[in-house]
């Protein structure tokens, strides 16, 4: 029998394990040491240089980010935001007192938000800045649950059984709301009659334990908005019917972002009466880095006083309303700095851009002979397209999308929910930096990998092939 590898190569040095990171040698000083583990503390320092090549070079692993196209999180900003975000690194969001400028800022943006949405009274709506949608979305979820309490104990009635409506289609966050806060979730099917919640049947899952409805202005798994106003109005005929009168939460991680912009016809916000909260990324298409996201309600009355802390600040007090405590400010900054950069004008046209990029690919990959599309990102800049049915049986979209991450393009192919789940798409989310000319390359790897799979001669073996993408 063989004697085992010597871990060290001819002069002595360690050439690294799967449990150990080697430093380059270039950055060796005599007496540092020149291997770290990977899972446990060092015993020794290292010069700042080192531990920080080391780190530069694992996170370039990660791959390039204009290329990944599954994600909605921005991944630029120009270089005065860069120098903001520096600068203010240090800021911590909960302490007001501390950082008063700061909070004064996070209370103008949201403010600014109100407005985009068409509040009728800016300066009388609340919102809060939140590490991003999620826990915007759960705060919302929790405002709609603790008026809904209020209102069944005012009336002599229990409140043992909340539920909430929403669609098959619905991101994770809301998942965790229903789990974590005990709700019960109800989930509208989506069918290829019906791609959205779109107020088809509502009434077969509203009844007066219901907090509220969720309405998605940009699915994540197509991009396409939901109808707000026809939910509205098929909850008006309920409430009419029955009188359980139920608000609505808009998630719009995405498309509150959008909409103002590019459909301010769409009527979707604060117009419609039934709107409680809305909710949106500012690190997804309010193009800030990770993470951001808000939370607006549409006037006091409709976030519960019981659920707001209030803080010293300036002499004064000011509320707040978090799961979280600590948490950055410099992104709350920025969010304000691209306020004031852009302007209403400036995210119409990076907007615009973007959607047009989107409807660009969505129509050549339908000229495709093996693709049909499910929607062509006319709403948000993201679209999704599934295989032709008996188009082949040598390969599937998620084929496609290994062979495009050879190629360093990420684009993601999955499931739809349940009810559709035999169904497979595959996703692009086009955000600002996704040029024309770098979706004209993207086309071009698209049709050469179709082309490749298509003269396979045998199909591609299934079993054991991982699923690289979740939502």
């Amino acid at each position: 029998m063989s004697e085992p590898a010597d871990p060290t190569d001819f002069r002595g040095r360690g050439v690294g394990t799967s449990d150990s990171i080697s430093a380059n040698p270039v950055f060796e000083r005599p007496g540092e040491a020149t291997e770290l583990p990977k899972n446990r503390m060092p015993q020794s320092e290292s010069y700042p240089d080192t531990a920080y090549q080391i780190v530069h070079d694992e996170a370039m692993l990660d791959g390039n980010a204009r290329l990944n196209l599954a994600t909605f999180v921005g991944t630029w900003m120009d270089d005065f935001a860069v120098r903001l975000y520096t600068e203010s690194a240090d800021k911590n969001m909960i302490d007001k007192d501390e950082y008063p400028q700061t909070a004064a800022i996070e209370t103008r943006c949201w403010t600014m938000l109100a407005d985009l949405w068409s509040a009728a009274d800016p300066d009388n709506a609340i919102g809060t800045s939140t590490i991003g949608s999620s826990e915007a979305c759960m705060l919302g979820g929790l405002a709609l649950k603790r008026r809904w309490q209020k209102r069944r104990r005012s009336e002599g009635k229990s409140t043992e059984a909340p539920n909430l409506v929403l669609s098959s289609a619905v991101q994770v966050c809301w998942e965790k709301f229903c789990n974590y806060f005990e709700v019960e979730a109800r989930y509208v099917p989506i069918t290829m009659e019906h791609r959205t919640l779109d107020g088809h049947e509502l009434d077969k899952y509203v009844d007066e334990n219901t907090i509220g409805v969720v309405a998605i202005m940009g699915v994540t798994y197509t991009g396409a908005y939901e109808p707000v106003a026809e939910i509205s109005a098929a909850l008006d005929r309920i409430a009419a019917d029955t009188g359980v009168d139920v608000p609505i939460h808009v998630d719009g991680a995405s498309g509150a972002m959008i909409a103002p912009f590019c459909q301010p016809d769409l009527v979707w916000d604060f117009r419609l009466d039934r709107v409680a909260s809305i909710s949106t990324s500012g690190h997804k298409y309010g193009l800030v880095y990770p993470g951001v996201g808000w939370v607006v309600w549409r006037n006091k009355a409709a976030l519960p006083d019981e659920l707001i802390f209030y803080v010293s600040y300036l002499g004064g007090s000011m509320p707040t309303f978090a799961l979280n405590f600590s948490r950055p400010g410099a992104q709350v900054l920025l969010q304000y700095y691209m306020f004031l950069r852009l302007g209403s004008d400036g995210y119409t046209r990076v907007q615009q851009e973007s959607l047009a990029v989107a409807q660009y690919l969505a129509q050549e990959i339908a000229k495709l002979p093996a693709f049909e599309l499910w929607n062509d990102g006319s709403d948000i800049p993201v679209f999704a397209w599934m295989l032709k049915k008996g188009y082949t049986d040598k390969w599937t979209l998620y084929d496609l999308s290994d062979r495009l991450r050879m190629k360093g393009w990420l684009v993601p192919a999955y499931p739809m929910p349940d009810d559709l789940a035999d169904v497979t798409v595959q996703r692009i989310v086009v955000r600002n930096g996704l040029s024309h000319d770098l979706a004209t390359a993207l086309l071009a790897e698209i049709k050469t990998e179709v082309d490749f799979l298509d003269r396979l001669e045998t199909p591609i073996p299934r079993e054991g092939q991982p699923v690289l993408f979740h939502h």
